[in-house]
């Protein structure tokens, strides 16, 4: 009997086997066929989000209400894509400011219950509203008086009908060509509970410095923590030179140096900057650059940063722009040369 079966399934993955080699052979799949199903796809879950978004109201306003005055965690469950998509939701809400954890429904009566405390809300989330594993739930969650939210594409199902508040998930159809596959209808799921994650930030006014205490060793925590004088080079690491220093001399500076430039300094105050771009400028320009010197062809007042600049900030004002900048003098606070930031100490610092 195991033989036997075991014969039907290898003959039934042999003939999925050949149908795809002849579907690849008689080139009946086109790439610009494959490409239309992407894009209709891709525009289907963007209309499917259109539409929720038309239909948000008070319930999200309430479900943000009952979540904020909570001072608990909130719990998250779901079965299967949903299940996926609930799991994301409760990442996206602790990074956020709302502690939350996910339940999986089928373990939950099996021991995970015991992460609940009393009155932990619930956010139950499926597209057809009937989930057996979670119409299992009710009755053990009212017992730990937890209020219920269903993020639910089914408003006439049985958790539609017996949960406190309910976000309207509802597709017209999935996005595949079968109206199969949990496309759609997990793009809602998952969108509106993004949108509950950032009502809830705003409602707690949630800051970028809340957001880097909770990602301190990633590199969004780091373009929120460091500032330029965490990275950049000061002192002896850079080449000074003065505005009459012979071409010789910058060019020594900057081999003794070697960060890319050289500041020429007047007075204690930063009066230009020569990099390696503006030698070789010089050299197009001039047949004889040995009587040159540094105020000459220097870039006379470069764009600058301070030293208590946030990292993030400072790359913006390096990058966003026609033509990048890869060196930036910096400044202290009462505007006295302090050091440079190179893009490439942005890159070793994490950022970029």
């Amino acid at each position: 009997m195991r033989d036997r079966v075991t014969e039907i399934a290898e003959r039934r993955s042999n003939a999925i086997h050949d149908r795809r080699k002849m579907i690849t052979e008689s080139n009946v799949v086109h790439s610009k066929d494959c490409i239309q199903a992407a894009l209709d796809c891709l525009h289907a879950e963007a209309s499917a989000i259109q539409t929720a978004a038309s239909r948000v109201g008070e319930s999200m306003a309430e479900a943000v209400k009952l979540l904020l005055c909570h001072k608990g965690k909130v719990v998250v469950t779901g079965l299967g894509k949903s299940g996926h998509i609930a799991q994301k939701i409760a990442a996206t809400f602790c990074s956020t400011g709302t502690p939350a954890v996910f339940l999986h429904p089928a373990e939950a009566v099996h021991g995970d219950l015991g992460l609940y405390s009393p009155g932990d809300p619930t956010i139950m989330i499926s597209k057809g509203g009937a989930t057996e594993e979670l119409l299992r739930l009710l009755p053990v969650l009212r017992q730990f008086e937890s209020p219920l939210i269903g993020i639910l594409g089914n408003l006439a199902s049985p958790l539609a009908a017996k949960v406190n508040l309910v976000l309207d998930a509802r597709v017209n159809s999935e996005a595949d060509p079968l109206n199969l596959a949990p496309t759609s209808s997990t793009t809602v799921a998952l969108a509106l509970g993004d949108a509950l994650a950032v009502a809830l930030m705003k409602a707690r006014e949630f800051t970028d410095m809340d957001f880097a205490r909770f990602h301190p060793a990633g590199s969004l925590g780091r373009a929120l923590t460091l500032k330029v004088a965490d990275v950049m080079h000061t002192g002896e690491d850079v080449a000074w030179v003065n505005g009459s220093a012979s071409v010789k001399e910058v060019v020594v500076a900057m081999t003794q140096h070697p960060l890319g430039c050289a500041f020429v300094i007047e007075h204690g105050q930063l009066s230009g900057i020569i990099t390696d771009g503006d030698l070789r400028r010089a050299l197009q320009a001039h047949d004889d650059i040995r009587p040159l010197i540094a105020g000459e062809i220097m870039t006379a007042h470069p764009i600058t940063i301070k030293s208590s600049m946030m990292l993030r900030d400072a790359l913006q004002v390096m990058e966003n722009r026609t033509s990048q900048i890869s060196v930036l003098p910096v400044l202290d606070d009462e505007g006295q040369p302090a050091g440079l930031l190179r893009i490439h100490d942005v890159y070793q610092a994490g950022l970029a």
